[in-house]
């Protein structure tokens, strides 16, 4: 009988999902809002990537969105953020660009889905004034000695008290061999961590960039927002030892602080379009993740901008995928079997065999009160344990909109060398 209820609500939401046509009316009602949160069920999915980059596209051309943050380091997405600048010693094309992305997974970033992009946003910077021109930015905590490199890197040619604080916050990390598990170990069991000085090292490059040269504003924002990384994979790597549920929220807030100063730098009038997996955009309320205590972007978004924030999830019914069996393993091209019986991308399946969009009737009392499997795949995957796969979600709360691809293929990564961690 539940099935039946569901099946009418999908039945009257879903409209198809093809035609730039189509999708006049998402681009319409997402870009009324500041946050526009694009999510993936996956991070090895074509389709995904090539969806968000159109939406992304026509919300920065038609709606004047400013940049795009996504779930990546900020080292490497900041080289990135300097080719589509078209900052000098940027990379010569979008490819050398992308050689940053060396650390597993790689393909989470380097993919020719991506190298579209980058090509698309130089081009679109091309003619514009450097304060007009759309950026892409990390968010993320797992940049810790990158950052470290980076910050000694900026201002090694200043010889002052802030390269003192860089070099001390860098000397108490030497020890552990930019292993963040070593590092975890020692500052939660044995209370041996650098806490202290990266929250020093961050207030000592707090806001610097309000009064640098217009040259160097964005290279001051950058030497912050790599002592926030390192602030925050401080923190996530020394919580993570004993609590994993605390490490995921440290990374979650750690995502918001740090799109907060983006918007921030880039103005009072300032939009973003967010990429992450939906386990961080969608709002986390509405799953089975508030019953263990974790909160994550998209939920603390809400909670602090209302309805300046549309969250977008995206979906498959089964296809093919980028992924690997273990942490650090080679990545592999999986298959994406058929999705769970009863669950959210089986009954869009049942609903028929073809792309759909579907914006959620707050009013719709079946799909407000009902928890469903919804499919989650992370860079590490294994379909034979399908099952594993699904978070209990009232999907009507979670999003504002969901684009459902009833058929999806593996993303393309390109050949760049791979740090393992």
């Amino acid at each position: 009988m539940k099935d039946k209820l569901i099946m009418q609500s999908i039945r009257k939401l879903a409209r198809p999902f093809h035609s730039d046509e189509d999708k006049n009316g998402l681009v319409e009602k997402a870009g009324k809002a500041k946050y526009v949160l694009l999510g993936e069920a996956s991070h090895g999915t074509s389709e995904f990537y090539t969806v968000r980059a159109d939406l992304s596209k026509r919300l920065i051309t038609e709606k004047g969105f400013r940049f795009i943050a996504v779930e990546g380091d900020w080292p490497s997405c900041y080289t990135l953020n300097r080719f589509v600048k078209g900052y000098t010693d940027a990379g010569v094309d979008a490819q050398e660009a992308l050689r940053d992305f060396n650390r597993w997974p790689t393909w989470m970033w380097a993919n020719r889905e991506i190298l579209e992009l980058a090509e698309w946003l130089r081009q679109y910077n091309a003619d514009k004034p450097d304060e007009e021109k759309v950026g892409f930015y990390g968010i993320d905590v797992y940049s810790l000695w990158e950052s470290m490199d980076e910050i000694l890197k900026y201002l090694g040619t200043k010889d002052d008290a802030d390269l003192q604080a860089a070099k001390k916050a860098f000397e108490c990390f030497e020890p552990y061999g930019r292993e963040g598990q070593t590092y975890g170990i020692s500052a939660s069991i044995y209370g041996e961590g650098c806490e202290n000085e990266v929250v020093s090292l961050l207030l000592r490059l707090q806001d610097k960039w309000k009064d640098a040269h217009p040259e160097d504003k964005e290279n001051a924002l950058s030497a912050e927002m790599n002592a926030l990384a390192v602030r925050g994979g401080e923190a996530y790597y020394r919580t993570m030892i004993r609590h994993d549920n605390d490490s995921w929220n440290i990374r979650d807030r750690h995502m918001v602080e740090a799109l907060e100063k983006l918007m921030d730098f880039h103005g009072e009038a300032a939009r973003t379009i967010v990429w992450e997996h939906n386990t961080h955009i969608g709002d986390a309320r509405a799953t089975d993740m508030a019953e263990e205590g974790m909160v994550n972007v998209g939920q603390l978004l809400r909670e602090l901008h209302g309805d300046d924030v549309f969250a977008i999830g995206c979906g498959t019914y089964q296809g093919t995928v980028i992924a690997g069996k273990s942490w650090g393993a080679p990545l592999e091209k999986m298959r994406v079997p058929a999705a769970l019986t009863h669950s959210w991308e089986e009954l869009l399946h049942r609903d028929g065999a073809e792309d759909k969009l579907l914006y959620f009737d707050k009013e719709d009392s079946v799909l407000d009160e009902t928890l469903i499997g919804h499919r989650a795949i992370g860079v590490v995957y294994h379909p034979e344990r399908e099952r594993g796969n699904y978070v209990p979600t009232i999907i009507s709360k979670r999003y504002d909109a969901f684009i459902y691809l009833d058929h999806t293929k593996a993303l393309s990564p390109l050949a760049v060398e791979t740090v393992l961690i």
